[in-house]
């Protein structure tokens, strides 16, 4: 339910409301079946919300994945206590990966920046998509709706994509093999 506050109102409508479709989709891909998602994203705005009338929220965006991921670990931690799920069926590397090595880390962390420079590259449009598909998990029609745009669209801007950062990573390579 939407603040009753104007001036909250429009916060919450420009910042929160158009990502609720990005968390539900990542919170689904990430969460056994049968896990209320919806329950752990109306929480997460709620407790967002507060966060903002408590002080200023830099970055909503980023505060409402974090409290959502939490408010499942939490919620995930309370079913293996009381029984009815084991931690060990849900792959939870998503998530939280707490058993990684350093290096391993450091590893991934500078994988990630270089796929986050590498999508940063591509048009707005394709950056939009790509996002979507393949980082947030949306299908295509989802996309198409998120965007108001057409699934053939979508379908093009993704292969479009996905051609563009094939060639900024051989070029990577190459300029590796060089040194």
């Amino acid at each position: 339910m939407p603040p009753q506050d104007p001036e909250t109102s429009a916060w919450y409508a420009a910042e929160i409301q158009p990502h609720e479709p990005m968390l539900r989709a990542w919170l689904r891909s990430q969460l056994p079946g049968g896990f209320d998602v919806d329950d752990v994203v109306q929480e997460a705005v709620l407790r967002v919300l507060r966060a903002r009338q408590e002080g200023g929220v830099r970055s909503p965006k980023a505060l409402l994945f974090v409290v959502a991921r939490n408010l499942a670990l939490m919620q995930l931690r309370r079913r293996r206590v009381a029984g009815t799920e084991s931690l060990a069926e849900i792959d939870a590397g998503g998530i939280l990966d707490e058993d990684a090595d350093v290096p391993g880390q450091v590893a991934r962390a500078q994988e990630l920046d270089m796929l986050s420079q590498a999508i940063q590259t591509l048009p707005v449009r394709c950056r939009q998509i790509l996002t979507l598909r393949k980082i947030y998990g949306l299908s295509q029609k989802e996309t198409a709706r998120e965007l108001g745009i057409a699934e053939h669209t979508v379908e093009i801007q993704t292969a479009i994509a996905l051609k563009k950062l094939g060639r900024h990573f051989r070029a990577f390579d190459a300029r590796l093999r060089a040194l």
